[in-house]
């Protein structure tokens, strides 16, 4: 049994602590939302009043916060992680942020001691639950060693990428190539439908031909030819509008930084940036169907 602290209980943090406190660990979880720390409590974790007292005895600190601000202030702020978590404590972020702050913190974390990696995830609310995510983990070999076993009981697929912050590139190298795809895979629906060819008869070629993905096989844009995907429930996520662009947008921020052409990637945005003008936000990522139809 470990000592866990949790910072961070949305729709994955949550499911991600219990998971944990399920397969046996002591996790102590806090949040801002008083009733994302009850479920959490429900779910087999002990309350954490504030983030000093949730990691003061924790042996692992794990963390799944909105972007790279908050990920800065609640490791690096006087009330925060890096100041007051014991000696020897290792550091797991799994949030989603840019790849400076990625980098910055877990530099910062080495400076006092600490061993931290960034394990950004892919796979949902669903694989959050289920335990079955996949972890993109950036730092260094020892630290990486260290966090498997803690990241194996919330999830499937634990891959190291490399150096510190390199998950954050695997994972919005990813998203981009995801988002990317599917707006291609609408496209590619809405081709055939205009020309005659119904959805069901075009899945069942290009899903066993090169035209195949996971945007087509699992996720499909248009409804009818996967039962379980968003396009079957009116385009409720899922994974969230809101949330694809804020990946594609980490995407270009990180290429222009690198001065890496990302033309494809560079329309996706701002495709999923109409939406969000469209107040469609909030919709499933695979409702970018919705605009290439001109249905919004």
């Amino acid at each position: 049994m470990t000592k866990i602290g949790f910072i961070g209980l949305g729709n994955m943090g949550g499911p991600m602590a219990a998971n944990l406190a399920k397969v046996g660990h002591d996790v102590t979880a806090t949040d801002l939302s008083i009733s994302a720390i009850d479920r959490a409590v429900d779910a087999g974790c002990q309350r954490g009043e504030t983030v000093e007292a949730t990691v003061s005895d924790a042996d692992v600190v794990v963390t799944m916060l909105p972007a790279g601000k908050h990920v800065r202030s609640v490791y690096t702020d006087d009330y925060g992680v890096i100041a007051n978590a014991k000696d020897g404590a290792l550091f797991i972020d799994s949030s989603t942020i840019d790849v400076d702050s990625a980098r910055a913190v877990i530099a910062a974390a080495m400076d006092k001691g600490f061993a931290m990696v960034d394990a950004p995830v892919s796979g949902g609310v669903a694989a959050a639950s289920a335990g079955t995510l996949t972890f993109m983990t950036g730092g260094d070999a020892d630290a990486f060693a260290r966090a498997k076993p803690i990241l194996e009981a919330m999830g499937k697929n634990i891959f190291h990428a490399g150096d510190a912050g390199n998950g954050q590139v695997a994972k919005i190298a990813n998203n981009m190539l995801l988002g990317t795809t599917m707006i291609a895979t609408c496209e590619a629906f809405n081709l055939a439908e205009k020309l005659g060819l119904d959805a069901q008869t075009f899945f069942d070629i290009s899903s066993t031909a090169s035209g195949q993905s996971w945007s087509m096989t699992t996720y499909c844009p248009a409804p009818g030819p996967v039962p379980a995907a968003p396009s079957n429930k009116d385009y409720q996520p899922g994974f969230a509008v809101a949330m694809m662009l804020k990946d594609m947008r980490l995407a270009q921020e990180a290429a222009h930084g690198a001065k890496a052409a990302t033309p494809l990637g560079a329309q996706a945005e701002a495709l999923y940036a109409l939406m969000e003008s469209a107040g469609k936000d909030d919709l499933d990522f695979s409702g970018v169907m919705k605009l290439i139809r001109g249905d919004l």
